[in-house]
Parts: C-alpha cells; sequence; structure tokens
C-alpha cells in the first residue's frame, strides 16, 4: 500500500557515515522495483553533509520527488539542513516505531536515518513503514500546519 506518488523517483543521499546503509536501501528500493534518484555520496571519502542533504530535500520541496532518505551519522546533520526548506518534514528515526509516527502524526516526506546507531536491517525496516504509512490527519493535521514559519 504505497502511500506516496509512485509516478516520481526516491531521493537519496549521505555522507560518509552513511554510505553503506545507502547502498543497502538502494538495493531494498530496486528488490521493490522502485525508481530512485541518488544524490551521493558515491564512496566513504569524508564529505559535507549538506552537500546532500540540500538536493535530496530541493527534489522533495519542488515535487521532482515522492519523497526523501537522508542518511549520515547520527541523522541530525541531515535532518537540520533538510528542515530549512520549506514544505520539507524531515523526521529522524532509529526504530520502526518512530518511522510509523513520523508518517502517521507529522506527515514527514523524508525519513532521516542515523547509521552508526541502526542494526543491518533495520533501515530497511524502517524505510518500508515509512513508505507504507499513511498520514491519519485529524488533530495531527492542525498540528502539522502549525509548522511553517
Amino acid at each position: 500500500m504505497y502511500v506516496f506518488d509512485k509516478t516520481k523517483p526516491i531521493a537519496i543521499g549521505c555522507d560518509h557515515a552513511g554510505f553503506d546503509c545507502k547502498e543497502d536501501l538502494i538495493s531494498f528500493l530496486e528488490g521493490e522495483e522502485m525508481a530512485y534518484e541518488d544524490f551521493g555520496t558515491y564512496n566513504k571519502d569524508s564529505v559535507d553533509y549538506p552537500d546532500f542533504a540540500h538536493p535530496v530535500a530541493a527534489a522533495v520541496e519542488t515535487g521532482r520527488a515522492a519523497f526523501g532518505i537522508l542518511l549520515c551519522g547520527s541523522a541530525n546533520g541531515v535532518a537540520i539542513t533538510a528542515n530549512k526548506h520549506a514544505g520539507i518534514r524531515a523526521a529522524i528515526c532509529w526504530g520502526e516505531e518512530l518511522a510509523e509516527l513520523a508518517r502517521k502524526h507529522n506527515d514527514a516526506n523524508v525519513i532521516c536515518i542515523p547509521a552508526r546507531f541502526v542494526r543491518d536491517g533495520d533501515a530497511e525496516k524502517m524505510l518500508d513503514i515509512f513508505m507504507n504509512t499513511e498520514f491519519e490527519g485529524g488533530r495531527h493535521k492542525n498540528r502539522v500546519n502549525k509548522i511553517p514559519c
């Protein structure tokens, strides 16, 4: 029950700390036959996370991508960066319940995963939940509507 627009790709990006996890998620997306656009990084050389978070957030912000996936060591840097973009609701998720609540209660459109703090296979589980959980609306819609400045 994929809740995002399947006609659009998923934007994905990371810094060096998130590289291995990003590659695992790309394999997961390919297995699910999901289109994606990889904004890098493309190896483990040290890089600056905003160089990858901004393009992912911009792709979601403009509607070019259905939603975004960002990874770094703690997920704090990419989440802070992505949330500077209008209309972006980037949520740090390190467990399945957080991924579900980010969608249900916050209508998150970018999942930020702390690569240094998730076990193998957990990122794929969180992504699957994120992609397939609907926003509940109701009382949560009023709260989400109050987020923009």
